[in-house]
């Protein structure tokens, strides 16, 4: 009797007999040329560096570098002081410009004031130098000669002044004869009718009835 061949076939499959097709697991992909150089570049450079340490320390390399490090710090503060200087120098040079502007501006203003003050004097020198014949001059008779003092009135009309009166004393007189003014801007005026009438005494005074008065005396 022959037997019946059993193979895997033969049996009805159920889901435990469905496995997945190919292969199963998780495959890494194709790694970059950097990504496996770079392991490599990183242990040279750290070799480098302490293979460059033990060599400056050996030959005491490394205290230079320390001196080089501490100058470059020295020259920059050096580098800012001088600049901070500078600065300091400016500011301070600005300031004295400034000062000298003021002082030339108030140099000036007194300059100014002094001209003014001076062009002022002048004009009033002027004005007192300046003869007005137009002025009132008032004649006084106190010699008690009648006529006396229209014969005066009469010789400074003749010599150009145009108000003119004789009149006789009101009041006190004085003890010799005398021209009297009463604004300083008539004393030319004063001094020019007191030389036209041969007098010598010329005098300032206030409260008089006309700007300038000649009072005739013996």
């Amino acid at each position: 009797m022959a037997r019946d061949k059993v193979t895997y076939e033969s049996y009805e499959q159920d889901v435990f007999d469905n496995p997945p097709k190919g292969p199963v697991g998780v495959h890494r992909g194709s790694r970059s040329v950097i990504s496996r150089i770079a392991p490599f570049v990183i242990v040279i450079l750290v070799a480098a560096l302490c293979g460059f340490g033990a060599w400056a320390w050996v030959t005491g390399e490394y205290k230079n570098i320390l001196n080089l490090n501490t100058s470059s710090q020295t020259a920059q503060t050096s580098g800012t002081e001088k600049k901070d200087s500078s600065d300091a120098k400016s500011d301070s040079t600005d300031s004295s410009d400034t000062k000298s502007e003021n002082t030339d501006s108030s140099n000036a203003q007194s300059d100014s004031a002094a001209t003014d003050n001076a062009d002022q004097s002048a004009q009033q020198d002027q004005a007192a130098a300046t003869v007005n014949k137009a002025t009132q001059v008032r004649v006084i008779n106190a010699t008690g000669i009648s006529g006396y003092a229209g014969q005066k009135a009469d010789v400074l009309q003749i010599a150009g002044y145009t108000s003119v009166e004789a009149a006789n004393p009101t009041g006190a007189v004085p003890t010799s004869t005398v021209v009297w003014y009463q604004n300083e801007a008539d004393k030319a005026t004063a001094e020019d009718v007191a030389s036209t009438l041969g007098i010598s005494a010329v005098e300032q005074v206030q409260g008089l009835a006309a700007p300038i008065t000649v009072v005739l005396l013996n």
